[in-house]
């Protein structure tokens, strides 16, 4: 088999292309979860802890050559040549990432849900029972056993 046909069996494969496609809505869903959190969740926060910008909030750890600070942001601070401790980026990015986590886990137990399978009704009484002299299988309503002939 050569490997053009051999590589092309295996792009085919479904799940290489749910994979592929997996992959693609994540990624437009980190977006989305990334909007959500430095545009709607951050704000109203940073608002509530004294007007802060969570992701303009890093400490100076080396003065930049370019220039002095004080810096406005951390862009600035960057451009500056100044190395930063970014603080506020990562306390978004840990935000985002408890929403991934938390959509994944609903997502995941949805789906659990939806796969698992039905409780076994109850098994039917047995239509035979043991004959208490012969220990052979009779039926239940039988009143003498045709092994042993024994009274019921």
């Amino acid at each position: 088999m050569s490997i053009i046909k051999e590589f092309k069996e295996f792009a085919m494969k479904g799940n290489v292309i749910d994979l592929a496609v997996g992959v693609v809505i994540g990624g437009a869903f980190g977006a989305i979860v990334k909007s959500l959190v430095d545009d709607v969740i951050m704000p109203p926060i940073g608002l509530l802890v004294g007007n802060v910008d969570f992701s303009n909030m890093f400490f100076v750890l080396k003065e930049g050559s370019k220039q002095l600070g004080p810096y406005v942001s951390v862009a600035a601070a960057k451009q500056a040549g100044a190395v930063t401790l970014n603080i506020g980026l990562f306390i978004n990015a840990m935000v985002s990432f408890t929403i991934v986590a938390f959509a994944i886990f609903m997502l995941v137990k949805a789906i659990n849900r939806l796969k698992r399978e039905e409780p076994a009704a109850a098994a039917p009484a047995p239509a035979t029972k043991e004959c208490p002299f012969c220990a052979s299988n009779i039926p239940e309503k039988a009143s003498r056993c045709p092994q042993c002939t024994s009274q019921l």
